[in-house]
């Protein structure tokens, strides 16, 4: 399994990213946001599900599994990561970007429950399906979620904007980072008043202040 590892080593916590659909862990977004959150002393880990390492190896460019199909390979991955020497005693959160987080929101109850991880951070979450606007909402697991969880979201992402996503009925272990303008990838409109750098630097201010609250 291939990772990209980003920040102090012995940080107190570690969260571990993956990607979404369509672009891989090194994306620019991957990228910038690893650094920022490793600015802010977190260990971060990415990794690529099979079906994204793949496109490397000259490999058919497969469009990516059903999220349910990719539970086992997360779970997988976060095993390997957490036997690595040096993990022993950080706070272990998982997530990513759109599909990689609700892969990982999907595993994260299990998991809190064997005390593997402590926390969830969705960047980005697809509660709508790319140009299905009628469809029902990816939100049924997350009604009762049990695992303490942060989703950073950009105001207008068309995968499920403030004003639709507030008459959800989520769980109370979910909480909002609200990203000002912010698109699926956090980034705002010219002459918005916000700027794209900023709005990463305040979602990864967001990120580690609740990574700092597990442990508290």
């Amino acid at each position: 399994m291939n990772t990209i590892e980003t920040g102090p080593a012995d940080a107190a916590a570690r969260i571990v990213l993956a990607h979404g659909a369509g672009a891989p862990m090194d994306s620019p977004f991957m990228e910038n946001i690893s650094e920022l959150l490793a600015e802010r002393a977190l260990s971060v880990v990415r990794f690529e599900f099979g079906y994204m390492a793949g496109r490397r190896t000259g490999g058919k460019k497969r469009p990516a599994p059903k999220a349910e199909l990719l539970m086992p390979e997360y779970v997988a991955a976060v095993e390997n990561i957490v036997a690595r020497p040096g993990c022993e005693g950080q706070r272990l959160v998982i997530g990513g970007k759109s599909m990689g987080g609700r892969v990982a929101s999907m595993v994260a109850d299990d998991m809190l429950a064997k005390r593997i991880v402590h926390g969830l951070v969705c960047l980005g979450y697809p509660f709508l399906a790319m140009g299905k606007p009628d469809a029902v909402p990816r939100i049924e697991h997350l009604k009762a979620l049990r695992c303490p969880t942060l989703i950073v979201q950009g105001e207008r992402d068309p995968f499920g904007p403030k004003a639709v996503v507030e008459g959800y009925p989520l769980s109370r272990a979910i909480s909002f980072h609200w990203v000002g303008d912010g698109d699926h990838d956090l980034g705002p409109r010219g002459g918005s008043g916000f700027t794209r750098r900023g709005n990463l630097e305040a979602s990864a201010d967001a990120v580690a202040a609740f990574a700092e609250s597990l442990g508290a």
